[in-house]
């Protein structure tokens, strides 16, 4: 009976051993899930955070070059349009002048024709 006693002493120790390791164990991968869960948050609120950095950055990028292109365009539309009253005006003195040349020419060739002396 003390030979038996000993062996189920012995059963029951290394039973509760493994069992009780097993639990470690158990709770050891518990953690680690939640330490991952834990390191998972962790990251996607860093993603978060630079996306959104980065989403705001560019959004100021954007509208400081769409203001510059808005500045130049209304700076070359203004010279633009002052270029070209200048031109209509000259182009109106030019074709002014060509009429006076031309009726004064033709007045002459009538003179010619008729004979008489060109009048300036």
């Amino acid at each position: 009976m003390i030979r038996s006693f000993g062996l189920r002493a012995i059963l029951l120790s290394a039973a509760l051993t493994l069992t009780s390791g097993g639990l470690l164990h158990a709770q050891t991968v518990g953690q680690d899930v939640k330490g991952a869960g834990h390191d998972t948050a962790d990251a996607s609120k860093q993603v978060a955070h630079k996306t959104a950095h980065g989403t705001r950055k560019a959004y100021h990028k954007t509208s400081n070059g769409t203001k510059k292109v808005y500045h130049k365009t209304a700076s070359g539309t203004e010279t633009a349009g002052h270029d070209t009253k200048a031109g209509a005006e000259k182009v109106g003195h030019g074709t002014k002048v060509a009429a006076k040349d031309t009726a004064h020419a033709t007045e002459n060739v009538g003179d010619k024709i008729a004979g008489k002396p060109p009048v300036h």
